[in-house]
């Protein structure tokens, strides 16, 4: 019995001190992409954050099935990535990636309330998530909220000073927003 008690301790242990090691990194890496002196550089490390985002802290099987569904989400299987997504939320539902992935699945199925749902459980985990506040961006246009939706690119903007995109949508909100106010 006490085998078991030590086993079990030793996983919980560990599995905090992969968690606080990844938030020690993430966090590294928000301050370099920040302070980054180009595109060039801040794209090295937004891939290194996506790295990280995509990889489970603690479990390979659930970074596999993350990438499975991931997969069929690129060959249009919804479905299918729908639920490969949904059983990684089941096995960790505080993995942020888990859920930034459904939302995506979710915003191309046009179940765009849904999506918008799981974004904020993302942002509820992982403020910083830049790939989030654009996606919700996109949900919020779909709904037609476009002072919602640029609020999520300034937000994108500030932790993600050099992507393109939410500055571009922003400028294009701005005009939309000025063709209805005439």
């Amino acid at each position: 019995m006490k085998k078991i008690s030590f086993i079990f301790l030793f996983f919980i242990f560990s599995s905090s001190l992969f968690a606080n090691d990844n938030k020690k990194e993430f966090d590294k890496l928000f301050i370099q992409l920040k302070s980054a002196l180009n595109f060039e550089n801040s794209k090295k490390i937004e891939d290194k954050i996506w790295n990280l985002w995509s990889t489970h802290p603690s479990q390979n099987k659930l970074t596999k099935l993350l990438s499975e569904g991931s997969l069929f989400m690129n060959e249009n299987k919804l479905e299918e990535a729908y639920d490969i997504f949904t059983k990684v939320i089941d096995k960790d539902p505080n993995w942020a990636e888990a859920w930034n992935k459904r939302a995506t699945v979710l915003y191309l199925m046009g179940q765009y309330e849904l999506s918008q749902s799981d974004i904020n459980k993302v942002l509820q985990i992982e403020k910083r998530h830049f790939g989030a506040l654009t996606g919700q961006g996109l949900v919020q246009i779909a709904l037609k909220n476009y002072e919602k939706a640029i609020d999520s690119y300034i937000e994108a903007h500030k932790i993600h000073p050099y992507m393109k995109s939410p500055m571009i949508m922003i400028q294009k909100l701005q005009i939309e927003l000025q063709k209805q106010a005439i």
